[in-house]
């Protein structure tokens, strides 16, 4: 992550994801899922400012704050009206347990500028937790190695620790456990954000509700090893058949617009397609970035929702 400004206030983007591969492994005992999938950031991203604030006059610490700005996404846009004030947004917890852990008596201000679509799988909110992380670990001059902030990051959100990573990762567990990849061919993708919000929790919850059905036990059409031999490889053109996600038929049961988009998708000629997470934002595999300008504007014709034509990377 680079980042830059002056010596107070530092700016970073803090990108979005996709899911190449995710299989839900079990339930534990807490409720959550283990889990192992494969993800990539992709050239899709949120901006953040972060300025440190000097203990108040009164002595007491200075406070954090945070200010939200629309980018791509309109701000009459449903989506921009989910991003969580107070406590429970990803950004402002990050921060204050980073506080409290180090002990550090300095407050900030955060200014967010949001391109990346909520509840659509895609990672946003994770990602700019990770990133308000590393901002504030330099602001403050803390020198947390990303070791030590990824034991942060794993109790905000099961992708910040994949944020704070940074590059292709296979992530397991609860999304705690990440094995960065190797550097991989660059990847080109449309992605269809539909006119609809999912909530992990209910896609999850749908899915353990279903979990014992015929269909929720579908074996994927290849293991996870090799869609990454494929991914290290460089074999682009036979990865998008191996593409998959659990979850998807979960995420159906809540949204007709999954199984629409799906038909959609099949109908085009990209090399594979699938939901990303768990959902809403839908994606197709292409095999260059002229095929994914292509793609995207024909499912902009179709008005599905927002269409960003995109690739991978850092």
């Amino acid at each position: 992550m680079d980042f830059c400004g002056d010596e107070l206030r530092r700016i970073a983007l803090a990108p979005a994801k996709l899911n190449l591969f995710l299989e839900v492994l079990g339930r534990r005992a807490d409720g959550f899922h283990h889990m192992e999938t494969i993800m990539v950031p992709i050239h899709l991203a949120d901006s953040l400012t972060f300025q440190p604030l000097p203990i108040a006059a009164s002595g007491s610490a200075g406070q954090l704050s945070m200010a939200v700005k629309s980018g791509s996404i309109p701000l009459e846009d449903s989506d921009f009206s989910l991003v969580p004030r107070g406590s429970k947004n990803l950004i402002l917890r990050a921060l204050e347990l980073l506080r409290v852990r180090s002990g550090c008596e300095l407050g900030g201000r955060v200014e967010l500028v949001k391109r990346i679509p909520l509840a659509a799988g895609l990672g946003g909110g994770s990602s700019d937790a990770a990133t308000a992380l590393r901002l504030a670990n330099h602001a403050w001059g803390l020198h947390w190695s990303t070791p030590r902030l990824a034991t942060l990051a794993a109790e905000i959100g099961s992708d910040v620790p994949f944020f704070l990573a940074g590059g292709a990762a296979v992530c397991r567990g609860c999304g705690e456990l990440v094995e960065r990849l190797p550097a991989l061919p660059t990847l080109h993708f449309v992605v269809v954000k539909p006119p609809v919000a999912l909530s992990t929790r209910e896609v999850y919850q749908t899915y353990a509700n279903t979990a014992a059905n015929v269909e929720s036990r579908v074996a994927p059409a290849t293991q996870m090893s090799d869609v990454l031999n494929m991914l290290v490889g460089g074999t682009i053109q036979t990865l998008g058949g191996s593409l998959f996600n659990r979850l998807q038929a979960a995420a159906s049961l809540l949204s007709s617009w999954v199984e629409r988009l799906h038909r959609v998708f099949s109908g085009l000629d990209c090399l594979g397609h699938q939901l990303s997470g768990s959902g809403s934002a839908y994606f197709g595999l292409c095999r260059h970035a002229q095929h994914a300008r292509r793609l995207a504007t024909f499912l902009r014709s179709r008005q599905l929702g927002i269409v960003y034509a995109t690739r991978s990377g850092p």
